[in-house]
């Protein structure tokens, strides 16, 4: 590695890391890392306006930089759009940078990248990029070493390229700040419950990532039955998804309940308060390891290896078949792929996860 570029003067550092959700949260590792070897330095992030609520309110921001890059691409022709982007750049080049990081890859964030002002621009290796064209834009190219499987390593890898100081990223876990009205609005959607609680997220956009409704029902059960005080809480998010767990809470009786529609904070909030969290490659699975909760995910068409959460309080289970991880939105062995993840390793999954967290009784 290069050697550190710090100086006595105050660092200035920007990242582009604009979407989606689970990348943004395995991005969010980078700001301890960063605080811990430039304490000192300001750190500004460019962010997509759906995920602003992410990073706002980190303690190692100094500033959130909203870029509406998917409505400014819906509504390209639109006067407000071009005024909307020229005043987001206008504030983007009024700070000189020392370091800009590149976390996206792809022609988006290189824009944005070539925009910022810095003498120094990093971001992956040509053969790591989502989209090759982003290479225009940086100055380096970091490459992988074999052990940077997960996201989290990628990310970290590039980031610590300028200082010399190796990163743990199983030490540096991401963090999500959630405010007093959050916590207040997570009280009334637990209501008069006392826990353990178990949070379960079945929905996903992509149907090839679903598990199927008998598993969750089996799954629910046997752990209901391990933890005789548990309640069963489940997540949702549009009509579809609230449909079937209604049918699942239906199932599972009165330990197990429906919670409102929750934003991405209080949503966060109510998942630090559980014991567990269990749910497919999706949104509030990134959020509860964010949360500090312990997961068990159900990975199908991708690969938890690379995109599960990072860390030993984290247990993933990878459909057994040949073609898993296959990325692929749907699939004409998508219910055989689906069964293949059985109620029992899930739950096999689960009890060491509870047990550390003194809950289970076996």
């Amino acid at each position: 590695m290069q050697g550190c570029c710090s100086s006595p003067a105050r660092m200035n550092i920007l990242i582009i890391k604009t979407s989606s959700l689970g990348d943004v949260v395995h991005a969010l590792p980078v700001l301890e890392y960063l605080r811990e070897v430039v304490p000192d330095a300001r750190i500004d992030w460019v962010i997509d306006e759906a995920f602003e609520d992410l990073v706002a309110g980190h303690p190692a921001l100094h500033a959130v930089r909203v870029a509406a890059l998917r409505r400014w691409k819906r509504h390209f022709v639109s006067g407000a759009t071009w005024r909307e982007l020229a005043a987001f750049l206008s504030s983007l080049r009024a700070t000189n940078y020392n370091l800009v990081f590149d976390l996206q890859g792809n022609a988006k964030s290189a824009l944005i990248c070539v925009a910022a002002r810095s003498p120094r621009k990093i971001g992956f290796a040509r053969e790591n990029l989502q989209e090759r064209i982003a290479a225009l834009a940086t100055d380096e190219g970091v490459p992988f070493d074999a052990s940077d499987v997960h996201a989290v390593q990628r990310y970290l890898r590039v980031v610590a390229t300028p200082f010399g100081v190796e990163p743990d990223a199983v030490r540096q876990q991401p963090r999500i700040a959630t405010s007093t009205a959050d916590e207040v609005t997570a009280d009334k959607a637990l209501g008069d419950s006392t826990g353990p609680w178990l949070l379960f997220h079945g929905g996903s956009s992509w149907r090839s990532k679903l598990w199927f409704d008998a598993g969750w029902i089996e799954l629910g059960r046997a752990l209901l039955e391990q933890l005789p005080t548990a309640a069963v809480l489940l997540s949702w998010g549009g009509a579809e998804e609230r449909a079937r767990a209604e049918g699942i809470a239906t199932a599972l009786g009165p330990r197990a309940r429906l919670l409102p529609r929750l934003g991405l904070k209080p949503l966060t909030a109510v998942l630090g308060r559980c014991a567990l969290a269990v749910a497919p490659d999706t949104g509030p699975l990134h959020l509860a390891a964010a949360a500090g909760t312990a997961t068990v995910s159900i990975y199908r068409c991708t690969d938890g290896r690379r995109n599960g959460p990072f860390g030993p309080r984290h247990a993933i289970v990878q459909a057994p078949l040949d073609c898993s991880a296959c990325w692929r939105g749907t699939c004409v062995r998508d219910a055989v792929c689906a069964c293949s993840i059985t109620p029992e390793a899930v739950l096999a999954a689960a009890l060491p996860l509870l047990r550390l967290a003194g809950g289970a009784r076996v």
